[in-house]
């Protein structure tokens, strides 16, 4: 991979850049203070051409750039469209047809026809291999014989990538070391090229089904992350722009070079950034706990703010392809400025889960897009003003009439009530994600805040709070570009998840503060800089909690929290021991210091405000509905408070 300059020391701004289906956002934090935004509108066909667009449009000298961090979506879509690379897998002999077997549950409790999405290896690429280990023994050997025919059956099947997912590697990784070396150098006695992908380097941790798929899921999206990472560095050093950063599913940032190498924490990198920037803001204003959406131009991410932090959990699913990596916890929903409002069979108003996207956009954009969009309902309730928009957009009111008319007319509603239905739709929608995202962690939504950003986040929110309940609402500053402030304030961040199967009971707190020290060593980090996450669960249970520990802990502590945590999250706990399965660490040098200021469109409105009401901001529009009152914050953006 060509790199870009190295980031500098010496640099005085840090750049954000946020690539989504519809516009491109980037945010530049000056070292003074002062905050530059663009939103320009995305090339579906050429993601590395909006970055370079977005950062022309900034006018920022390349030499003044500290780091320039990015949020991709090309893990998203390669496993939603299932285009990534030829992958064969090798797995213990008896135990190949684990990723159709999944965890045998179904796709839908009630609905028979459902089927899970075929595994990203047909059956015919799986490979066996006679070897078997189990924890602490060796029960038949990986012979040199055996390694060279599974080699051989690998390489004769012409695969992109080889996963190698062998029982209980995660404990003990000879097996995968020796078998991928035998398929490296068969690879290279036959002129090939092929990397290896093994699941003790990707997912050491027991639990057998998630350990293959998220390797098999990192070696499907490793080139395709590798070719487009290196093309966009390769871009921007041409013109002397530092070599990117790339947002990780869990809220940190990679270098670009290692981030080609570890293509399934990407996964839900574009989503991560907002969470991170609306933390920021949350602990600046003293709010511990927050729900926050982002509604973008084709689909709206849920999350929650715990602690004054983005929420990370264990394991997501993107097209069906679980990845057991931690992730900041996002909900996606297809509902958007861009959602399509069409009718169903039978009769009823609907609205995503197609998007206009940025070509041909809303019809109001003037694109030549002809179906009625949220966006188009919006600007026929005049929650969105006719005229020139930020990216490039020009909004036209008689088109976006017209296009809602075409709803309007088989509902036989006038165009007003089929643009309020269509908002409606979609504010259901939404709504039923943050309901899922709280109440089924045991959160009750009434009692936090909302937090909504994002071009679309600021329109919705009255709505989505009516919905749940809530009573408050913030809307940060720079809402419209919050995703790209998240990135360029993110620290850079490496993880790694370790081996650590122990009952705290038989552990010791020397051998507790041995095994941290060990994992921040491993990562080049110093216990300063370091966190740490034990993996634990009541002996016998089938899932487990997270749990933070520090070198000041005892295991006193880490049993007492995860008692806390486990009553917080089923409402009980009971009298049996605790144990770990793996620990998570986390080295993060210092983030970019957070940067809030009133802008200047506030400014106008330092008054409350009580709804209805429409407030523009520099890169949003604020709809305040009747029953709310909204008040510019002194450290920009807005409070909503609700008045009944």
């Amino acid at each position: 991979m060509r790199e870009g300059r190295p980031a500098s020391d010496m640099g005085t701004v840090a750049i954000g850049i946020d690539v989504g289906g519809t516009f491109t956002d980037l945010v530049a934090l000056h070292a003074d203070g002062r905050v530059r935004t663009v939103k320009v509108l995305s090339q579906p066909g050429d993601r590395a051409g909006a970055v370079l667009h977005a950062l022309s449009e900034a006018g920022v000298p390349a030499k003044d750039i500290a780091h320039i961090a990015h949020g991709t979506t090309v893990v998203t879509n390669l496993l939603l469209e299932r285009r990534g690379a030829r992958v064969v897998a090798c797995a213990t002999a008896g135990f190949t047809d684990l990723l159709e077997l999944r965890r045998q549950e179904r796709a839908s409790l009630y609905d028979l026809t459902l089927h899970h999405p075929d595994p990203l290896v047909g059956h015919a690429d799986v490979v066996s291999v006679h070897e078997r280990l189990v924890p602490g023994d060796v029960l038949q050997s990986l012979t040199p014989q055996e390694c060279a025919r599974v080699a051989s059956a690998v390489l004769d099947r012409e695969p992109d990538t080889v996963a190698i997912t062998l029982l209980h590697a995660y404990e003990n990784a000879s097996h995968e070391v020796q078998l991928a070396a035998a398929i490296e150098e068969e690879a290279t006695a036959r002129g090939l090229s092929v990397d290896v992908v093994c699941s003790h380097a990707v997912l050491p941790e027991m639990r057998e089904y998630e350990r293959s798929a998220t390797t098999v899921a990192e070696a499907y999206a490793r080139p395709a992350v590798r070719q487009y990472l290196g093309a966009l560095s390769a871009r921007l050093a041409q013109q002397d722009y530092p070599a990117p950063r790339v947002m990780t599913s869990s809220g940190g940032t990679l270098p670009a070079s290692d981030a080609a190498q570890h293509a399934a924490a990407l996964a839900l990198s574009g989503p991560a950034g907002g969470v991170t920037g609306a933390a920021a803001f949350a602990r600046v204003l003293g709010l511990s706990r927050a729900l926050t959406i982002d509604i973008g131009g084709t689909s709206a991410d849920v999350g929650l703010i715990d602690g004054g932090e983005p929420l990370v959990e264990r394991g997501s699913s993107v097209g069906g392809v679980p990845i057991a990596l931690p992730r900041v916890l996002v909900e996606a929903v297809a509902a958007g400025g861009g959602s399509v409002a069409w009718i169903d069979d039978g009769g009823a108003l609907r609205t995503g889960p197609h998007s206009a996207g940025a070509s041909p956009g809303p019809a109001a954009y003037g694109r030549g897009g002809t179906q009625p969009t949220v966006t188009d309902a919006h600007v026929v309730l005049g929650h969105i003003a006719s005229g020139a928009w930020s990216g490039g957009v020009h909004i036209h009111a008689d088109l976006a009439q017209r296009a809602v008319e075409r709803v309007a007319e088989p509902l036989g509603v006038s165009v007003t009530r089929a643009a309020e239905a269509i908002v409606q739709t979609a504010d259901a929608t939404m709504a039923r994600a943050l309901r899922r995202i709280s109440v089924e962690r045991g959160i009750d939504p009434r009692d936090m805040p909302l937090m909504a950003f994002g071009g679309g986040g600021p329109l919705h929110a009255c709505g989505l709070a009516d919905r749940l309940g809530m009573t408050r609402i913030v809307i940060p500053p720079h809402a419209g570009v919050l995703s790209a402030l998240g990135l360029a304030m993110a620290p850079e961040r490496r993880e790694r998840i370790s081996n650590c199967v122990v009952a705290l009971a038989s552990w010791s707190d020397e051998a507790l503060h041995d095994t941290l020290r060990a994992a921040a060593s491993a990562l080049g980090g110093a216990p300063a800089d370091t966190s740490w996450w034990l993996r634990t669960r009541y002996v016998g249970q089938g899932y487990e909690l997270d749990i933070p520990v520090s070198i000041e802990d005892r295991l006193s502590h880490v049993i007492a929290r995860f008692g806390e945590r486990h009553r917080e999250r089923t409402g009980y706990v009971l009298p049996r021991d605790v144990e770990c399965i793996s620990l998570r660490t986390a080295v993060q040098h210092a983030a970019w210091p957070a940067v809030f200021e009133r802008a200047a469109a506030d400014a106008a409105h330092a008054r409350p405000l009580d709804g209805p009401a429409v407030i523009t901001l520099p890169d949003a529009t604020l709809h305040v509905a009747s029953g709310w009152r909204a008040t510019a914050l002194d450290v920009g953006g807005w409070m909503l408070e609700r008045l009944t």
